[in-house]
């Protein structure tokens, strides 16, 4: 079963460029991000003739997260538990069933927490945009604790915008005071990743130059200044059926493009 994540910036803007790769690509599962889109405007026929189930939690020109499978979705539920009061649309998950096991998928996009206010001492303020991601991430860490103590294998895919390492910038240096990169970020994501997940891609993939996000500014598709903030992560048992990863990087240089591409994990499901 082959399962991608893919930030499209946009379904109204990038409905022809999603659809191509589908076409191309034909991933079984889809954990789309910033759909931008209420759920009623969710243009759903166009991957339901495709053969897909469509599962949207949207909101108005912000956000929005969406499951596209060619499989049944099951337990589909939506919103990131441990904030009631949380507003923004950018969680779900749902478990497909294949011909062996079953997966839980949460699709994801985390909050980008930009502007970051720092203090005389030059430390980061958790506070206004940054707080929220950095509370956000650890309601993510409860729920994936939550993932772990149950049997079914699950993963975590989407926009993270989380820089984890050196190697994952062109130029780390232009993202030190970004919340992307700041160390309390990257130290957050590395907590979930040290409760036994397995970041997909650097299972399989090491070193500099792999990225998964362009910016449309300053020619940076054109001089490769990329960064990689799109993330698959797995539980032990989803970490044993994979069997192969990958970014479709040349989907940034076509037409009308998303700054993001996909990113792809296939499972012995």
């Amino acid at each position: 079963m082959k399962i991608a994540t893919f930030n499209i910036n946009g379904i109204k803007a990038r409905a022809g460029a999603l659809t191509d790769w589908l076409d191309e690509a034909q991933p079984d599962v889809a954990l789309l991000q910033e759909i931008k889109s209420v759920d009623e405007a969710f243009p759903r026929e166009l991957f339901e003739e495709r053969g897909y189930n469509v599962e949207t939690h949207g909101m108005k020109s912000f956000n929005g997260v969406a499951i596209l499978s060619k499989h049944p979705l099951e337990d589909v539920s939506r919103g990131l538990p441990g904030d009631d009061s949380d507003e923004q649309a950018r969680w779900i998950e749902a478990t497909v069933v294949g011909e062996k096991e079953a997966v839980r998928l949460c699709g994801l996009y985390l909050p980008n927490g930009n502007p970051v206010e720092f203090d005389a001492e030059g430390q980061p303020i958790r506070d206004g945009k940054y707080g929220y991601k950095l509370d956000w991430m650890d309601r993510l860490h409860a729920r994936a604790q939550q993932l772990l103590a149950d049997e079914t294998p699950a993963l975590m895919a989407g926009d993270y915008n989380i820089i984890p390492q050196a190697e994952d910038a062109a130029k780390p240096q232009a993202w030190e005071k970004d919340a992307l990169y700041l160390q309390q970020s990257r130290d957050a994501f590395r907590r979930i990743l040290n409760l036994g997940f397995t970041e997909a891609f650097r299972a399989r993939v090491q070193g500099p130059g792999h990225y998964s996000f362009w910016d449309y500014q300053a020619g940076a598709w054109q001089r490769n200044n990329g960064i990689r903030i799109d993330h698959v992560l797995m539980t032990p048992a989803c970490a044993d059926l994979m069997t192969d990863c990958g970014i479709d990087r040349d989907i940034r240089g076509r037409d009308k493009p998303s700054d993001h591409v996909p990113v792809w994990v296939e499972l012995d499901l």
